[in-house]
Parts: structure tokens; sequence; C-alpha cells
């Protein structure tokens, strides 16, 4: 349970190692406690789970105790954040949310995130200032306005680069691509291409499905690979 002090940057359900819950507490106004238990109601917290924990950031951290763990240097939220929110879209191709609030509790995080580039671009570019930030979380998502505070000031905190949320999205549709080309053409099974990710460790995606790939790169190796497809 987090403090009430820790849910002033952190409002919502947290994991990887530890599971982090962001619930109300005694010192809270009755509507503080409100806004709390509607941001982190069971159908918004299912949605992320899996983020979270396994399949997510707590495999993850696993698998990289165990496999190549001198690459943690090159460690990079394209792959940590993209490999946690890729499962968000495998898992919602999958039909794992069934019933119409489980399905809005997927999609307001999807919201979220895109949301979060937007904002979080806007601010580092000096175009916004934190209010319009929240403003945007509230009228366009549909948080909380303390839980939309909450998520502002994190990602401000000094603890996140510029280009932190949008990891989220690319480093998502990277993986996302590399399953269509590697698992629905055949090439590898879903257990073979999951267990050779996590393996790699949490280097640039590009560079994880280079291995995949058995590609051969040179020492001035640049990124090119067109991973987004409209259709």
């Amino acid at each position: 349970m987090m403090t009430p002090e820790r849910q002033l940057v952190a409002p919502f359900f947290l994991g990887g190692e530890t599971i982090l819950v962001s619930y109300p507490t005694d010192g809270m106004t009755h509507e503080q406690k409100m806004m709390s238990m509607r941001g982190n109601n069971p159908h918004f917290a299912r949605a992320v789970t899996h983020h979270e924990l396994i399949p997510g950031h707590h495999l993850q951290g696993f698998m990289a105790q165990r496999h190549r763990a001198y690459r943690g240097d090159f460690r990079t939220p394209f792959n940590t954040e993209g490999w946690a929110l890729y499962w968000e879209f495998l898992l919602w191709d999958r039909g794992f949310s069934k019933t119409p609030e489980d399905k809005i509790g997927a999609l307001f995080w999807r919201s979220h995130r895109a949301a979060r580039i937007i904002f979080s671009l806007n601010f580092h570019l000096g175009n916004w200032t934190p209010e319009q930030c929240v403003d945007l979380l509230v009228n366009k998502v549909g948080h909380e306005r303390d839980n939309a505070l909450g998520e502002v000031r994190r990602s401000f905190s000094g603890d996140y680069g510029p280009l932190y949320q949008i990891a989220y999205m690319m480093g998502g549709l990277q993986f996302h691509q590399m399953h269509r080309d590697l698992v629905d053409s055949k090439k590898m099974t879903d257990r073979q291409f999951h267990d050779a990710i996590l393996k790699e460790g949490p280097i640039p995606v590009e560079m994880v499905r280079a291995a995949l790939t058995n590609q051969k790169l040179t020492r001035d190796y640049k990124a090119n690979w067109r991973y987004y497809k409209l259709n």
C-alpha cells in the first residue's frame, strides 16, 4: 500500500519487482477517497495488472537477472515499457477483455497512453503548462482531477526523460509488428518468440529483432526498420 505522500505522484496501481497499490487512506477527504476508488476500480486495475506483473515487468525483471544481465547498462524504456504495452495489445487481440466493463478499462488505458505522449512532448517543448496537461487528461481521457494531477507530477518529477512516454507506444508497436513478422508467419511459435525476447535483455528493440532474425550488422549500422504499417 503506497503512503498518501507517494500517491500524490503515483495515483494508480504499479508493479514490477513489488506490487504497489494506490487506494484511499484515512487522511484523504471523502471526495479524494471517491476519486481514488473510481480511478482504481477493478476494471481499470485489471487492464494493467499483466503490464506490471506477468507477463510484463515482473517477468521481465526475473528473466533479466538470469539472462545476459550485463545488458542492463543498455536499458531503454522502448524495450522495457514497450514489452509491457505490447502485452496489452496482444491480450486485447486475443479477447482477454470479455465484458463491456473490462473492455472500457482496457480502452481507457489505451487512451491514457496516447494522451501522455501529447502532453509530455508539449510540456517539454515549452508549449503547455502543467495545468493544460491536467486538463487534457480530465477532458479527453476521463481522469479524476486528483489522479490527473498525480500523473502529471510523476511525469515531470525529473525521473523521466522527454521521450519516456512515447517510448511505451513506439516500443509496443515494434514488438507487435515483430510478432506479426515472426509468429503470424509461422517462423516461430509464441513460446519461442517470447522466450527469445526475454533472454536478449533490455536492449533496443531493433537489436532484439536483429538477434531473432540472425541479421548481419556492421559497426556503422543505423536504425532503419520501418515497423509501423497502417494496415
